[in-house]
């Protein structure tokens, strides 16, 4: 299995100067809850740093309250009503769903956790040719037979042995045909023709929402490349960033000081 190269980062789209709103992605960000709305937040924060537009809808009763908590901190995205999920679905690039969502794992409110797993069901069955990431919540409770084909998934270890079990990312990647990004010390990306080793990243990365970070920056790539290259990307430049703040603070940064060094980072890495 042969590591990233770092020179693949130059074949990633790059906006025109003579292009126009619209032109350079928009992408949909579906999850969030009462609980974890911050996680969500992480992933718009990188996403509309990348893409032209960011749409956020979430099923959460108290919306309006979670929208306002979001819009009070982050300006760049526009919350959508609930009931017209499907539409803006539709109209974008790309799609990430999960971040935020409650599990089945941690959560005693089993309503809202079948909430979630209709809702996941539902979409990824709906529009299966859309371009998905599927992340945390999602992937705490759903069927691999929901997988839509060329979909890229982004388990943590608990939710790649529930969904997957001891089966390699390689043989996952094919049986299902989709991207796996395996994510740890040694970050593991496999489609079903090919797997690549991303080594670069520090202990800070345990902290909890860089999985979010990671993901809002894999789907606003997924928005305009390739879904392989998407995902590498996406892993390789967020360790990258990781690496920057670890050579100035060690491991003592969060995923907000992740979030906003990525732009940074992508535009050294890319020139």
């Amino acid at each position: 299995m042969e590591n990233f190269d770092p020179s693949d980062l130059k074949k990633l789209y790059r906006p025109n100067k003579e292009s126009s709103g619209e032109d350079n992605g928009q992408v949909t960000i579906i999850g969030g809850s009462k609980l974890f709305h911050g996680a969500t937040l992480l992933s718009l924060k990188v996403a509309s740093r990348i893409v032209d537009m960011v749409f956020f809808g979430t099923p959460e009763k108290s919306v309006g309250q979670v929208a306002e908590q979001f819009k009070s901190k982050l300006f760049s995205f526009i919350w959508i009503p609930w009931e017209e999920i499907e539409s803006y679905i539709l109209k974008s690039d790309a799609v990430l769903i999960g971040p935020g969502f409650m599990s089945f794992r941690s959560e005693k409110d089993r309503a809202v956790v079948e909430k979630t797993k209709t809702i996941t069901k539902k979409l990824l069955e709906k529009f299966p040719n859309k371009h998905w990431v599927i992340d945390a919540g999602s992937l705490q409770v759903m069927d691999t037979k929901w997988i839509p084909a060329g979909a890229i998934l982004t388990p943590n270890k608990k939710e790649y042995a529930y969904l997957f079990g001891r089966q390699k990312p390689e043989v996952v990647a094919k049986k299902h045909n989709c991207i796996i990004v395996v994510k740890g010390s040694e970050a593991k990306v496999c489609s079903p023709s090919e797997c690549i080793k991303i080594k670069n990243g520090n202990s800070g990365l345990t902290k909890g929402g860089t999985g979010d970070v990671l993901a809002g920056l894999i789907v606003a790539f997924l928005a305009k490349n390739k879904p392989f290259l998407a995902a590498a990307s996406g892993s390789f430049i967020t360790k990258a960033a990781a690496d920057e703040l670890y050579g100035k603070v060690g491991p003592n940064y969060n995923s907000d000081d992740l979030a906003e060094k990525i732009p940074e980072t992508l535009h050294k890495l890319r020139r």
